[in-house]
């Protein structure tokens, strides 16, 4: 029964955290073309796995190391940035050549940053079975290049969920940084209502200023 409850457990862990790191592979996969976007999710999805299982290993480090989240929460901040930058530029009618390579380091990237909430999740609920954990990680990464085809499918049908997925992103950062041991130390005002409306803030802020950047301040 207890077997049974951790695996529903890791289940719902994973349905619930991974809807972002799919974002990201969608963002960056779906301007390639049909073939060379599964290869692309199917490498940086296999690469993330490798990348979970090592963050696991060492997340109770990782946890104690100050200013680590604030550091990728800019990060992804930035790859929501460039992300858009493709988008727009193809609007323009430039045309963009769109990587494979680029596509596999983004997602690389982005769910190394984004994955240690689902790996600690996974870690807690397996109570240190080793075959649960392993089962919970790879659950999540097939979840993760399933929702991804989705997400890049359905943003070449609707353009404008690149601006959906890219402030899905960019909200991503701004709590990881207002979560940072490094901030909460020296901002000890910053309450949860606080950090939210300052990182809606940000996300609509990076989202306009991205669309301005690379679509309008050239014209």
């Amino acid at each position: 029964m207890e077997l049974a409850y951790s695996i529903v457990q890791i289940i719902i862990i994973d349905l619930v955290l991974s809807g972002d790191n799919a974002v990201v592979i969608g963002m960056a996969a779906h301007r390639l073309p049909q073939t060379q976007r599964r290869m692309a999710i199917l490498i940086g999805g296999g690469g993330a796995v490798v990348l979970r299982i090592v963050l696991t290993a060492i997340a109770t480090l990782l946890l104690k190391v100050s200013g680590l989240q604030l550091v990728g929460g800019l990060l992804l901040i930035w790859i929501a940035f460039k992300l858009l930058q493709v988008e727009e530029e193809s609007k323009e009618g430039i045309k963009v050549a769109a990587s494979m390579r680029e596509a596999i380091t983004t997602i690389l990237i982005a769910d190394f940053i984004m994955s240690m909430d689902n790996v600690l999740g996974v870690a807690g609920a397996s109570n240190g079975n080793l075959k649960l954990l392993l089962f919970g990680l790879i659950l999540s990464m097939a979840i993760v290049m399933w929702m991804g085809s989705v997400v890049a499918n359905m943003i070449n049908r609707f353009w404008w969920l690149c601006y959906i997925g890219a402030a899905v992103i960019a909200w991503t950062g701004a709590i990881m940084i207002f979560e940072d041991r490094f901030v909460l130390s020296r901002a000890e005002w910053l309450s949860r209502p606080v950090a939210y409306t300052s990182a809606a803030v940000i996300t609509v802020g990076v989202t306009v200023f991205a669309h301005w950047f690379h679509r309008i301040r050239g014209d």
